[in-house]
């Protein structure tokens, strides 16, 4: 063991957060969690431990550790997750025998609203949180809050009674009505608000909607939100989801290597990436994904339905970046501290000139696929580039035109998160992307009738069988279905695609 170990193991805090294990080159070998750091990480080096040979091969390669303090355990697991993501450091591969991750589903949109655990997340307009390596640590905190915010996990066939659950208070029992819809919502809404890592401004609201219905005489109903907020303040004291809030993003090598690199003005604690995505001109769209502190806040992601047609990249993220910079949404989003583009040069220029005509100086830097260079417009991207930080960081600097692109080594702590956003863009675009085409090839002829609506579509579907059948059925069979007016309508249907 060095001096240098020894002396890193002596200033460990009895805190809960993250470690990461570190090679004689400085590389990230193993990130893990602990409750207390102190305890576990001395673990490491204990001789009278029992190892198995893989942990025993991660000891002899450990030169030096570091860690990040957070509030509690459960602010260290997503925390944890996102780090290996974005490092995918060796020996977590080697040593974790569960591959998959765990995400946490709200399906807020449905009639019947549920929560439950996943581990394949789909684009079925459900909120999707995670995710998480750990899905035991998962299933304990979801029911701890599930004792403050009662919810159903009921998915498919809904009972026709009241659930056990429901008996327990963890359930809102929407089967029978005991709550009503819009109630329970609100109730998911405080949830959600939680999850995010909105913890401290949950608990102001919650105070002063306790304040208010007491004032206004409504004591049960503050007797309820009393009850949340010590349920609030006592589960604080055990165990929480991540607080963006609370992470300390200085020991973040990638954040400050932006700063300095960039010579940034503002930490970038929000950072924005965009992507195009469409297949030959047709389903155009694009995607904004949101970093905060360095790690994914998935329910500030958004889309974007591009409304210039064609096979033009430049066009629409000009197009991306105008809408995204409007009066309106600034309001609503507020703004990013960077902004990543998923591309070179020309989509990197077509971002600045939107940036520009929105009256904006948000810096911006595009990351090419080629060889994973960093291209700054050095005269409009307002980005400073230090010279000497790039050799510090052992940058290849290739300067084109007013344009300067920076290769940095593959493993560098700055590559692996701008390609962790830009990955996650192009990810999101591509899912997007993928809705509409499918939906383009599935469309019926009858989406486009006056009148006809899904009600009448699943009739119509049920009584004939196909759009064929439709088309070939008597006027007086579609009334008999839809009534006088709708059959004119899809009469006229039949008179423009040749139908007797």
């Amino acid at each position: 063991m060095t001096d240098l170990l020894k002396a890193k193991l002596e200033e460990l805090p009895s805190l809960p957060g993250v470690y990461f294990h570190k090679d004689k080159s400085g590389k990230v070998i193993y990130i893990g969690k602990a409750a207390s750091l102190r305890s576990r990480v001395r673990q490491y080096f204990q001789t009278s431990r029992l190892r198995d040979p893989k942990t025993i091969a991660l000891i002899a390669e450990i030169n030096d550790v570091d860690w990040m303090v957070v509030e509690t355990e459960l602010d260290a697991l997503f925390l944890e997750a996102e780090l290996i993501r974005r490092n995918l450091p060796k020996y977590n591969i080697l040593l974790r025998d569960d591959k998959s991750y765990s995400y946490i589903r709200i399906d807020y949109d449905s009639q019947h609203p549920s929560v439950t655990l996943t581990r394949n997340p789909l684009d079925d307009k459900a909120k999707y949180y995670g995710p998480y390596l750990n899905g035991k640590d998962i299933k304990l905190a979801i029911r701890m809050l599930r004792k403050i915010f009662p919810y159903s996990t009921h998915l498919g066939q809904i009972p026709k009674r009241a659930c056990l659950q429901y008996h327990l208070g963890l359930c809102p029992g929407l089967e029978e009505d005991k709550t009503p819809l819009k109630e329970y919502r609100a109730n998911l809404r405080l949830l959600m608000s939680y999850i995010e890592g909105n913890r401290v401004k949950l608990i102001a609201e919650l105070e002063k909607d306790m304040l208010k219905a007491a004032k206004n005489k409504e004591f049960e109903k503050a007797s309820s939100y009393r009850n949340k907020l010590f349920a609030l303040k006592a589960l604080t004291k055990q165990r929480l989801f991540t607080d963006s809030e609370t992470i300390d993003i200085s020991k973040d090598l990638a954040i400050t290597g932006l700063v300095d690199l960039l010579t940034l003005q503002n930490t970038p604690r929000r950072i924005e990436g965009y992507d195009i995505s469409h297949m030959q001109g047709t389903d155009n769209v694009a995607s904004m994904v949101v970093f905060k502190n360095g790690l994914p806040e998935k329910s500030e992601y958004r889309k974007f339905k591009l409304r210039i047609p064609g096979n033009n990249d430049f066009a629409h993220m000009e197009e991306a970046l105008t809408r995204r910079l409007s009066p309106k949404n600034v309001k609503a989003w507020g703004l990013p501290n960077l902004i990543l583009i998923d591309g070179g040069r020309g989509q990197l220029s077509s971002a600045i000139k939107a940036r520009n005509a929105m009256g904006y100086s948000i810096p911006m830097v595009g990351l090419a696929k080629r060889d994973e260079e960093i291209v700054v417009d050095i005269e409009g991207s307002n980005v400073e580039i230090n010279y000497e930080e790039a050799k510090t960081q052992l940058a290849i600097i290739r300067p084109s035109d007013k344009f300067v692109k920076l290769m940095l080594p593959p493993n560098a702590d700055i590559v692996k998160l701008l390609q962790r956003i830009r990955d996650e863009s192009h990810r999101f675009a591509v899912s997007y992307h993928t809705i509409l085409k499918r939906k383009r090839q599935t469309k019926s002829l009858l989406d486009d009738v006056t009148g006809i609506g899904p009600m009448s579509r699943k009739k119509l579907l049920r009584k004939f069988g196909s759009l064929s059948g439709i088309l070939k059925a008597s006027h007086e069979d579609i009334v008999s279905v839809v009534g006088e007016h709708r059959a004119k309508s899809i009469d006229n249907l039949k008179e423009k695609n040749g139908s007797a």
